[in-house]
């Protein structure tokens, strides 16, 4: 008997067939390979991980129910990820935490810079707009300070307190390791939009890790 390890549904065909005969091994290979991902998505809309734990399981459950329906218009994955999103928003009205995604573009129009306007060079036409310091170099700093635990703890914490959106489209970048089409198909926005999130999430977090270890004193 080949254990279900060394089996490979990478082909969205072949799984797709597999799950509708039933097969174990096809909803063992698409538990692993997705369930740490959906659960990490369902807490950018409910409040606990109770809760998020409750929406990953009504999802795999409708992904059993619902495979013979399903038409591939899309990949196997998105069409996962996308049934999630359904239950987590029914659930966040509950939770009072309910923000469609449709307003996606609204908020990237937002006026708010991602930094503070101080923290770029003015006068100089050739300079204006850079960076007025640039990053310290992770090498140089006390070795203290890079404690990986703590580092990371730092960022978690960051993610956490973005805004839904900007936390959806930063986990599922930079964490989960989707492409921006990936996650322009799941949450069906533009690029641009897909673009503006990620670079203000991606800048709120960079901004804690500065406060974290570049302000404190030496």
């Amino acid at each position: 008997m080949v254990s279900h390890a060394a089996v490979d549904f990478s082909d969205d065909g072949q799984l797709v067939e597999a799950l509708r005969r039933r097969d174990e091994a096809a909803f063992v290979w698409l538990l692993d390979r997705y369930d740490a991902s959906l659960r990490r998505v369902a807490r950018t809309f409910v409040r606990t991980g109770a809760s998020a734990d409750e929406v990953v399981q009504e999802t795999w459950l409708a992904v059993v129910t619902g495979i013979d329906r399903f038409e591939m218009r899309s990949t196997v994955k998105t069409w996962v990820f996308r049934i999630l999103m359904n239950v987590a928003r029914t659930r966040s009205v509950r939770e009072h935490r309910n923000v469609p995604f449709s307003d996606l573009a609204a908020e990237a129009g937002e006026d708010a810079p991602s930094f503070a306007p101080d923290r770029f060079r003015s006068g100089l036409r050739l300079y204006r707009g850079h960076w007025d310091r640039g990053p310290e170099p992770w090498e140089e700093q006390p070795a203290e300070r890079l404690e990986a635990a703590e580092a990371l703890a730092t960022v978690r914490r960051a993610i956490a307190a973005l805004p839904d959106r900007q936390r959806a489209v930063v986990t599922l970048r930079d964490i989960d390791g989707w492409t921006a089409a990936e996650v322009c198909d799941l949450l069906e926005v533009s690029e641009a939009n897909q673009r503006v999130l990620l670079h203000r999430g991606r800048g709120r977090v960079r901004q804690a890790l500065e406060d974290a270890y570049l302000a404190a004193p030496v």
